[in-house]
């Protein structure tokens, strides 16, 4: 539901709507005719129990002031409007507020068939004949065959072959009930195509047009199709199919969470663009089942090595660890400290950094590249299913907003017909331009946020080293755990969860104008673009943070003497004793967490406490009985985004699974149980606490599939440079394999005994202006110690460190994109089985709608060959049958 201007100018390209002439008395009366409420609480259609109810209207009756009198004369020509062009209305006053009035809209035969043929809406022509055959490729079949609902309550779709419809060819249509052919899905998909485009004010040329336009103005307080029965209880009514009650208890119901998702109905229901996001996030979800268990395994392997791992022996030993005395990692204020202090973090790294990582990044890779293959064959199974092959080419109409601004002339570059359009060349650049401007100014925003949150860091952890260590000293078994790095990462995830959080809010209303200015021309290419932006900003948002810590953090830090300071004043950020490593692993649990309770409580307990309180605002006697169609106002609309958070809510977790998942190889486990929870929420929130939306078609998830590619291309260098630079497993492989033996070290077989001692360099004392009674202390690093010809300077440990991180970047990329490539060439995009229904498919509609015409022509002739032996007459009627181009040779026979 967008803003449109005030005075436009409108054409449409579909369908042109009648101009509304129509004199209407002054008097406030109905606009329709009125009904009284038959006590049917579970009824779908008018008082006659004969024409269904396709959508409703609600306003409010107002006094006779001027204002109101605007908003009267508004909905006088929109219901002139609606009738004029067929449809049928009732109204009815409600039962609970006798101010509210309740307009149903209807929406008879031959109107169907006229609308259903300018959307191209695909409809049976015979059932199909082609058995269905597994795929090889659907190895999940066996697995879930046994948790889908019970078809004795969903009974399985009947499959058809389809077609575009066309009003004069009917009789060649698959028609067993008039009342059935068209879904209610379909139905209501119509109706709200004539409600967005019927005209309620027309001065001239210009014309003020669309239900969408009155109600964010106020004239209609809401439109809706309805449900088609409460979702707790079945219907009374006899043909009412409960589909809904059935989505409730087979589908949203929390006892139903290990079954399969009910798809077709949910499509039949709620239409494709719902069908097809619960498909995908059912699909992602059992593809992380499998990714859930490999990075259990790996944590299980960190976790009970943990205690066996040399360099952590070395770090714990009071011989070894408690004998080093490190720098002090700020200015004035911090103190020396030993490393067997970082005990416990030692430990705590080698659940997460171990070779068992190594190996889950490299198999992340992999399966990122393999749960985007399979997609790509199921959604083209169900592309074909659900009548979406062909979509966007033939169905999708322009959007209102478009159409009302379209006053600039252009040559169609397909057709060479003269078309409007909404804006020029120039203007279509400008528009572009400064929605790309603007993008780029909130993520210099965001960057500008995390330069903040890094000062906060800097300067907050002077002062945690030195309050926390008198603090702490009555809680001594927590001194080892809470300590200034863990305090300072802690309290900055959480500040910089709360400003991503801030940053959403402001920088979705700037996303929408933007958008809204740009003036696609169809909704799939709003959608898009709106999706392109959100998540360009949410990128930075939500993973800047995490890249600061995993490639940033500790890089650039000096040494001892000579340390690095940002903005002159602050000493740059170290990482934790333990490794930056850990940090990162915080970081992403805090993010992860945090965003899923937020999100729960805004998609469960905001639109309950709604529904709760609107109850109790609106309550009456339990002896009235209330209509379906005041049930379902009582309900929460829907969002004007849509789907469009859940999708991203689901595309960034799929970024913080596969960018980072080698710092935390739980990721995976968290994210499916958060989804496991996550279908059951949206199933329960849009049955039961959200009005029925407005059924829209959709081919594919659109742009979050690049989005999703994107990703995962950047998820393989991500998790390299991680293991690579964040990580400390390069530097123990270096050291196991060259700096453990000779000529490097003083072992005879390679070992990591020692690897703590190599890999820390010396400082000496004296070399500080300001001097104690410590002789020398050590600091992580690779350089060479006090007394060589090249002190302070980095040693040859160094590079060859740096040679191995690079060598590794390249070979594990390198073989990793090259099974990528090799997967996707091998794993077609479409089923074998899909691509014959669809042959099979267009064949049929070529001899059914097309080749019919023949038949027509065959009997015509036939019919002319009769007064032929009469004479000249019988000439002159098949000529008349005949093309122009041949008639002039027939008339000289």
């Amino acid at each position: 539901m967008y803003e449109i201007m005030e005075e436009e100018e409108f054409e449409f390209e579909a369908v042109e709507l009648p101009d509304i002439t129509v004199e209407l008395p002054d008097i406030a009366c109905c606009f329709c005719p009125q009904a009284e409420f038959n006590g049917k609480s579970d009824s779908l259609f008018f008082n006659d129990g004969v024409r269904r109810i396709d959508f409703v209207l609600v306003y409010e009756d107002e006094d006779m002031k001027e204002i109101d009198k605007n908003r009267t004369f508004q909905k006088r020509k929109v219901s002139a409007s609606l009738m004029k062009m067929g449809m049928e209305l009732e109204a009815a006053r409600s039962v609970v507020d006798e101010k509210l009035l309740f307009v149903k809209v209807h929406m008879p035969w031959d109107v169907l068939c006229t609308y259903a043929e300018v959307l191209h809406i695909k409809l049976p022509i015979q059932p199909n004949d082609l058995c269905t055959t597994s795929s090889p490729f659907n190895f999940l079949s066996c697995i879930t065959k046994h948790f889908y609902p019970s078809e004795d309550l969903i009974a399985k779709e009947t499959e058809y072959f389809t077609a575009p419809f066309e009003k004069d060819r009917l009789e060649y249509f698959y028609v067993k009930d008039r009342d059935l052919f068209f879904t209610p899905s379909m139905r209501s998909r119509m109706a709200y195509y004539i409600l967005s485009r019927a005209p309620y004010e027309v001065r001239g040329n210009i014309k003020k047009f669309g239900v969408t336009k009155l109600l964010d103005g106020g004239v209609y307080k809401a439109a809706y199709p309805l449900h088609d029965c409460r979702f707790n209880v079945r219907s009374k009514e006899d043909e009412c199919p409960n589909e809904r009650y059935l989505l409730y208890n087979e589908w949203a119901h929390p006892k139903s969470f290990y079954k399969m998702q009910p798809l077709d109905l949910i499509r039949k229901y709620y239409g494709e663009k719902i069908g097809i996001y619960f498909a995908w996030l059912g699909f992602y979800t059992a593809m992380l089942a499998l990714a859930a268990i490999v990075g259990l395994g790996c944590f299980i392997y960190g976790y009970t090595t943990q205690e066996t791992s040399t360099w952590s022996k070395e770090v714990c030993d009071p011989l070894i660890g408690g004998n080093i005395v490190m720098c002090p990692q700020c200015d004035k204020e911090c103190t020396y400290w030993r490393l067997n202090s970082t005990c416990e973090s030692s430990k705590k790294l080698c659940i997460f950094d171990n070779y068992g990582t190594l190996v889950f990044a490299v198999f992340m890779a992999i399966w990122v590249t393999v749960f985007l293959e399979f997609w790509k064959r199921y959604q083209a199974e169900l592309e074909y299913e659900w009548d979406t092959v062909e979509f966007l080419e033939q169905e999708e109409q322009p959007r209102p907003e478009y159409e009302a601004k379209c006053n600039h002339e252009r040559i169609n570059p397909v057709t060479r017909a003269k078309e409007k359009v909404p804006y020029t060349a120039c203007g279509r650049c400008i528009r572009v331009s400064l929605g790309i401007g603007t993008v780029l100014f909130w993520i210099v925003l965001i960057l500008a946020s995390v330069v903040a949150i890094i000062v906060y860091r800097l300067a907050v952890f002077f002062s945690f080293s030195t309050r926390l260590q008198s603090d702490l000293k009555e809680l001594e078994p927590f001194k080892e755990y809470v300590t200034a790095q863990m305090a300072t990462s802690v309290t900055a995830s959480i500040i910089s969860f709360v400003v991503i959080m801030v940053l959403n809010i402001l920088y979705e209303r700037v996303a929408i104008w933007i958008t809204d200015f740009e003036l696609p021309r169809t909704k799939t290419d709003y959608e898009n673009s709106l999706t392109l932006k959100m998540f360009l900003f949410q990128f930075v948002n939500y993973y800047s943070s995490c890249f600061y810590i995993a490639f940033a953090k500790g890089k650039v830090v000096g040494y001892p003497g000579q340390p690095v300071y940002l903005l002159g004043k602050y000493r740059n950020e170290e990482c934790d004793p333990g490794g930056c490593l850990i940090e990162l692993t915080t970081q992403l649990t805090v993010i992860m967490g945090g965003k899923a309770i937020w999100n729960n409580i805004q998609e469960v307990l905001l639109p309950w406490m709604k529904n709760l309180i609107f109850r109790y605002c609106t309550r009456v006697g339990s002896e009235k009985v209330i209509p379906r169609w005041e049930q379902d106002y009582q309900l929460q609309p829907i969002g004007k985004l849509g789907l469009f958070y859940e999708y991203l809510e689901m595309v960034i977790q799929f970024g913080f699974v596969t960018l980072f998942v080698a710092s935390f190889p739980l990721a995976p486990v968290l994210a499916l149980v958060n989804n496991l929870f996550e279908i059951r929420v949206d199933a329960w929130k849009i049955v039961t606490q959200f009005r029925r939306m407005v059924p829209e078609k959709a081919q594919d998830i659109g742009a979050w599939q690049p989005i999703l590619q994107g990703v995962a291309i950047l998820a393989v260098a991500s998790n390299a440079m991680i293991i690579a630079f964040t990580s400390d497993m390069i530097p123990r492989l270096v050291y196991y394999w060259s700096f453990s033996v000779y000529p490097y070290g003083d072992h005879s077989s390679h070992t990591m005994q020692g690897y703590i001692n190599n890999t820390l360099s010396v400082f000496d004392i004296q070399d500080f202006s300001n001097k104690i009674s410590l002789s020398y202390f050590r600091y992580r690093d690779f350089r060479y110690p006090p007394g060589h010809h090249r002190q302070y300077e980095y040693s040859i440990y160094y590079w060859h460190v740096i040679a191995a991180k690079m060598a590794f970047i390249i070979v594990v990329e390198h073989i990793v994109y090259l099974t990528k490539f090799v997967l996707s060439y091998v794993i077609p995009d479409v089923p074998y089985t899909v691509r014959e229904q669809i042959k099979r498919e267009k064949y049929l509609s070529q001899v059914i709608l097309h080749e019919t015409n023949l038949k027509l022509v065959t009997k015509r002739l036939n019919s002319a060959c009769r007064p032929l032996l009469k004479g000249q007459s019988g000439i002159h009627t098949i000529t008349k049958l005949l093309p122009p181009q041949l008639r002039n040779g027939a008339g000289e026979m």
